[in-house]
């Protein structure tokens, strides 16, 4: 009676939050916070969870086991945490003017608080990245009872009880902090979370437990499968050398906010109008080049990557690509661009070719103002007055003199000119460039601009040695060992690779890049390259699937954006947390990988018992550690969470759907629900489980969206 009442609670528990979702995509966060999240019947389900969580326990005994006394535990304190952070915390802003002291705290519910102290704001200060306007943090400087100390971004000031978090600013110099003060509710949820991580990895470390009796048995896993296309070539039009097309590629500019390498602009123009980082043969320097100085032949080219839609038959555009002066036509005929999604974006690559032809986004040119800040200008623009006569005819002839060299076709010196471009950017604006490694860095990523051709060379050889592998499998024969050393050898080297573009990205940037969708997905093939290699003796299969997942994880990262440009980031992901949390996350998804993929194989071969039996013991062991992992990557991204807007749970789309895959894995390792005694409804329930993961990944940032969406 008891298993059936829990598995009751779960399905609906899963069912509620799934729909919660949907609901919130149509109705907003509000409706559902309030008629979902805080509403009665809601707290009641999450109650009786908490009950049954405690009435399994005492009714089977489990106490004995210190494994799942902690985990069953876990719950009602967690539940218990929250309902006292709702009843009990305290949660307001507080507004700060410079030099004036304040005790006073809004909180939500409009009622007023006052601190036992005097909190003073010194001044505030908007921290940008060197030499551009894009903020890298938002400090306020206080003063609490006369001890100084700084509010920023994950950097929170703990005072009696009381946090301070940096919410907002204004233009006057004030700051707006959020103030909570829940010891209690924090402590006890704490406590949950302490004891779920304990009680999830005491199953795995313990010597008579469930995950050493299955490595013991030495069994493997497998992954999953997806294909691409490619595109033709043809001739291309003049363009500069790449001699000087790379000389102008090592220039500095300011793009997106902080300063990198021409070529790291020249990638991105190319990339956002073609679709690949190079042009019929051409590098992206190259490309760019030729809008600057053959802009003639350019605008007529047919290389602006479009949609299909109707707005083509009154353009007239034909195919799948249109050029600069169709484009124009088109502006001229007084088209809207919201009127097609095809065309908005059509139009949205017109305007990134109209800036650069009107010299607005080509901004190479540092120039201090009166006060020895550093600006970064094009051509065009207007300067500031403090520049000099030489500055001032530097800036204003250096692109014209530029173009009189490619006309004589003197590329020689066109170096020059570009070389000595460079040095005055250096002389002038040395203290904000980056680090000579970091623009070292970034040049060696762009030029790795492989994901096409990894992609389909990973999806294609995956299919071919899972298919030979199932063949083997079925024949009962082993995989010769020059095959197996092929696919180590291809697996090894293609997770060496995506580690050190990485890596370079790290150091391009100056922070780990997990903060959007391609990295998350680069993240996740080095990490199933990983889990192969690591079990690659265990199964012949392992390592195929491997391969095809890897190359499944590259073909999405292509279409998030193949090989995006080194970005700052945002102040608020700026935490070490933020990395962690990733990582955990994606090592999880890729376990369920393997164990979606040891599913399907446990049912193609399903009239072998034996070997049905096999894979799902191979499924228990991946289970294990990767339950651990989604939990404990749930865990930091709600410390994370707390440390920077002082609020671990926020029911967002994106938690909720990590909260219902750890319910759907966390499932099949309850013995006594009776699932792990059908090898075939176990591996069913392993194929349709990974459905979870799908929706938490992709249809959380592509449809339903919400905080943590990449979008």
């Amino acid at each position: 009676m008891i298993r059936i009442i829990n598995t009751a609670l779960w399905a609906i528990l899963v069912i509620v939050l799934a729909v919660g979702t949907v609901v919130e995509k149509y109705r907003g966060a509000d409706f559902v916070s309030s008629h979902f999240y805080s509403a009665w019947w809601f707290v009641l389900l999450l109650a009786l969870a908490a009950i049954s969580a405690i009435g399994g326990l005492v009714c089977r005994k489990q106490w004995r086991e210190p494994a799942r006394l902690f985990i069953y535990l876990s719950v009602p304190l967690i539940l218990l945490g929250g309902a006292l952070t709702t009843w009990t915390g305290l949660r307001g802003e507080m507004t700060l003017h410079p030099d004036t002291p304040n005790t006073t705290v809004v909180c939500s519910d409009g009622k007023i608080h006052q601190l036992p102290f005097a909190v003073t704001l010194h001044h505030f200060e908007v921290v940008t990245y060197p030499g551009t306007h894009a903020p890298m943090d938002f400090v306020s400087h206080i003063v609490v009872d006369g001890d100084t100390c700084d509010i920023s971004m994950n950097h929170i000031l703990r005072r009696d009880g009381y946090r301070f978090y940096q919410e907002d600013y204004d233009t006057d110099g004030r700051s707006i902090l959020m103030v909570t003060h829940d010891p209690l509710g924090i402590a006890v949820t704490y406590c949950g979370y302490a004891f779920l991580l304990i009680g999830l990895l005491s199953l795995i470390v313990m010597r008579d437990g469930p995950f050493r009796r299955l490595v013991r048995a030495r069994q493997a896993a497998v992954l999953m499968l997806v294909l691409l296309t490619t595109a033709a070539v043809q001739a291309a039009p003049r363009t500069l050398p790449e001699p000087a097309a790379n000389a102008m590629g090592r220039m500095y500019i300011l793009y997106k906010g902080r300063i990198c390498p021409v070529q790291t602009f020249a990638k991105d123009f190319t990339t956002k109008l073609t679709g690949k980082a190079t042009y019929q043969g051409l590098t992206s320097e190259q490309v760019l080049a030729g809008f600057l100085f053959y802009s003639g032949d350019w605008c007529n080219e047919p290389m602006v990557k479009i949609k299909k839609g109707e707005w083509q038959k009154d353009a007239r555009v034909e195919g799948h690509r249109a050029s600069f002066l169709q484009m124009l036509a088109l502006e001229n005929m007084g088209m809207q661009p919201h009127s097609e999604k095809g065309l908005r974006e059509a139009v949205e690559r017109y305007n990134i070719i109209k800036a650069l032809l009107s010299g607005n986004s080509f901004k190479i040119f540092p120039v201090a103002d009166s006060v020895g800040i550093v600006g970064w200008y094009a051509q065009n623009d207007d300067l500031p007055l403090t520049v000099s006569d030489e500055e001032y005819l530097f800036i204003r002839k250096q692109l014209s003199y530029c173009q009189e060299l490619v006309v004589k076709g003197d590329y020689d010196e066109l170096v020059r000119v570009f070389s000595k471009t460079r040095t005055f950017q250096q002389q002038r604006a040395a203290e904000v460039l980056p680090a000579k490694a970091c623009v070292r860095a970034e040049r060696i990523y762009n030029r790795l601009t492989a994901t096409r051709w990894l992609a389909m060379a990973g999806v294609t050889l995956g299919l071919l040695f899972f298919a030979y592998s199932l063949m083997l499998m079925g024949r009962n024969t082993p995989m010769p060992r020059p095959i197996r050393s092929l696919a180590l050898c291809w697996t090894g080297l293609l997770t060496a690779f995506l580690l050190f573009v990485f890596v370079l990205r790290w150091i391009a940037g100056g922070h780990v890049p997990v903060a959007g969708g391609y990295d998350s997905m680069s993240l996740m093939a080095i990490a199933i390259g990983g889990v192969a290699l690591a079990f690659s003796r265990r199964s012949q299969i392992l390592l195929p699937s491997g391969m095809l997942a890897m190359g499944f994880c590259l073909l999405v990262a292509m279409m998030n954006g193949s090989n995006p440009p080194v970005t700052n980031l945002m102040p608020v992901l700026n935490s070490p947390l933020l990395s962690l949390h990733v990582t955990v996350i994606m090592v999880a998804y890729a376990l369920f990988f393997f164990v979606m993929m040891g599913g399907v194989a446990g049912l193609v071969m399903g009239r072998h018992p034996e070997t049905a039996t096999a894979f799902q013991r191979v499924n228990l062991m991946m289970l294990y550690p990767a339950v651990f992992l989604l939990a404990l990557g749930i865990v930091i991204g709600a410390l994370w969470a707390n440390v920077t807007w002082g609020n671990y749970w926020s029911w967002d789309p994106k938690e909720v759907w990590a909260l219902i895959t750890l319910l759907v894995y966390a499932f099949p390792l309850q013995q006594e629900l009776g699932l792990q005694q059908s090898p075939r409804r176990f591996h069913l329930y392993c194929v349709l489980a990974f459905l979870s993961v799908v929706i938490t990944y992709f249809g959380v940032n592509f449809i339903l969206g919400g905080i943590h969406a990449y979008n």
